[in-house]
């Protein structure tokens, strides 16, 4: 078989040890910077004995601005600083000199964030590219120096403009992982297998159910193809929607993949029927979004290297084969059958 050559990969988060904790979604609060007020000056000069008004401008005030960054992959920060305030402009002075502009405030994001008004649930931005720039919140205008108040009736104005208010809003960030493929299938399946065999990727394998706790992305390169991304989501049980198991919090992962890889195990050693467990993700997937449905899907019996009499793998086969279904039988560990799949990867992502 022509192996994939691993590559780093894209993450590679966990909840204890060293590694980043891994954080999706994140609320926080954003105010911008106000403005600096204008200046009330005269000049006073010497033989200039009714000099005019020479009072300066604010400055601006800071923008708060998100901007996506492809280095990052978890929402972290965040979660720990949820109030995000950009500092105000300086204010008018003397001799016609204005404030200095205030710096924004960068918020630097992960590819795929989403932005939302935390209140009624408006997208805002879709940060879904390196270096994706969103002005949150408008800095203040800094307020006009009473120079420009003179007029032929009012030589002397002893007054000048405040700086206007900075914005503030409530926003949620959604990270949505942007894959070409998504890995999707019951506790076991042999996602995590799959994804460490054909990827750079190394995420916890062991022979219990939800060994994966948080996606993993890996990038593959097949043969000379261009390399695609794919992400191992957790596990799915019968009743995750309803928030059995660990839910369907990270389905939102899968959203924008082009194409979805079902992984059913159909080894001597799994229990229930592989058809059964095939219609209850499924039904999983749809109770999420319909438009999962919508996308290409290939269905991968999984661990035919410990298949039995095959029984299993035939009845899953016939059942996917008769609903148009594109079927691969595989097996991550032994590297069996892996070369055909890649290939149709490949080919529905170069589509």
């Amino acid at each position: 078989m022509a192996r994939s050559q691993p590559l780093a990969a894209g993450i590679k988060c966990r909840t204890t040890g060293k590694n980043m904790k891994f954080v999706d979604i994140a609320k926080i609060n954003i105010r911008s910077g106000k403005g600096g007020k204008g200046c009330v000056s005269f000049r006073r000069e010497k033989y200039v004995p009714k000099g005019g008004p020479n009072g300066g401008d604010g400055g601006r005030g800071g923008d708060v601005v998100f901007v996506a960054n492809s280095q990052l992959n978890t929402l972290l920060d965040l979660k720990y600083h949820t109030i995000n305030i950009a500092p105000g402009g300086q204010p008018g002075m003397g001799k016609n000199m204005s404030g200095r502009d205030a710096e924004d405030l960068v918020i630097y994001l992960p590819v795929g964030s989403l932005i939302k008004d935390a209140h009624t649930g408006e997208i805002l931005a879709d940060l879904d590219a390196d270096g994706a720039r969103f002005i949150g919140a408008k800095g203040g205008r800094g307020g006009q120096g009473n120079q420009h108040f003179a007029t032929a009736t009012r030589q002397t104005p002893r007054f000048a403009q405040p700086g206007e208010p900075g914005e503030e809003r409530d926003v949620v960030v959604e990270l949505k992982l942007l894959a070409d493929v998504g890995l999707v299938g019951m506790p076991n399946a042999g996602k995590s297998t799959l994804i460490s065999v054909i990827s750079g990727a190394r995420p916890k394998v062991a022979d219990y159910p939800f060994t994966t706790l948080v996606p993993n992305l890996g990038v593959v390169k097949f043969e000379d193809r261009r390399s695609f991304v794919v992400a191992d989501i957790p596990g799915l049980i019968k009743g995750a929607h309803q928030g059995a198991g660990l839910g369907f919090h990270f389905l939102r992962h899968v959203e924008r993949t082009r194409v979805l890889v079902h992984l059913v195990d159909i080894s001597d050693l799994s229990e229930g029927d592989p058809v059964e467990h095939y219609e209850t993700i499924n039904r999983e997937l749809r109770e999420y979004s319909a438009a999962l449905m919508d996308k290409p899907m290939a269905v991968a019996a999984t661990k035919i290297d410990a298949r039995g009499d095959g029984e299993k793998l035939r009845l899953l086969e016939e059942h996917c084969r008769a609903e148009g279904r594109d079927f691969f039988a595989i097996s991550a560990a032994a590297h069996l059958g892996l070369e055909p799949l890649l290939q149709y990867l490949s080919d529905k992502v170069m589509e």
